[in-house]
């Protein structure tokens, strides 16, 4: 009996890891489509990011190596996005070498740029991060409202839970 148990509780925590493994997950993504030069002058970043997803927790990797001394990247707010300014960014994401990465964690449009003239040549990039949980479904024509995905999903972790934890103290 105390067999059975102790496979129970192995499989529910391995559903609970893969289940929050999802959740978790996250990408690196070369910012531009290359890891060593994507963050370069003459690449269209606006075309590039427009065909890409981002999600909550992945990372933006800004390779350009070749130019390490006369670009870095900046993260700045939408007004100074749309004017080239340089000057007051939020955050100097440059390390130096030519390869920085930046943690997308929140849900917004993030706004980067090089400064020293290099964005007035199209050295900037927008990144719309989106959940990672995957979108609700459109309502049913009825009316009627459906379930999202999210909160199938969450009340299913909430149950397994519980079971674990009752299952430990039974």
């Amino acid at each position: 009996m105390e067999i059975l148990s102790s496979t129970k509780n192995m499989l529910m925590m391995m559903m609970m890891s893969a289940m929050m493994w999802n959740m978790v997950k996250s990408d690196l993504i070369y910012v531009g489509g290359s890891k060593g030069s994507g963050w370069v002058l003459g690449r269209n970043l606006t075309n590039w990011s427009l065909n890409q997803t981002f999600y909550l927790n992945d990372w933006l990797y800004f390779g350009y190596e070749n130019n390490k001394l006369s670009y870095n990247v900046l993260e700045v707010n939408k007004t100074s996005y749309k004017n080239c300014i340089d000057a007051g960014f939020i955050k100097n994401v440059t390390g130096g070498a030519g390869r920085d990465v930046f943690h997308l964690t929140k849900k917004k449009t993030y706004y980067f740029l090089s400064g020293g003239g290099n964005c007035f040549q199209g050295l900037k990039v927008a990144i719309h991060v989106k959940d990672s949980v995957a979108p609700a479904p459109a309502p049913h024509k009825s009316g009627a409202s459906a379930l999202d995905a999210s909160n199938i999903y969450h009340s299913l972790m909430v149950l397994i839970l519980i079971l674990m934890f009752t299952n430990f103290l039974g």
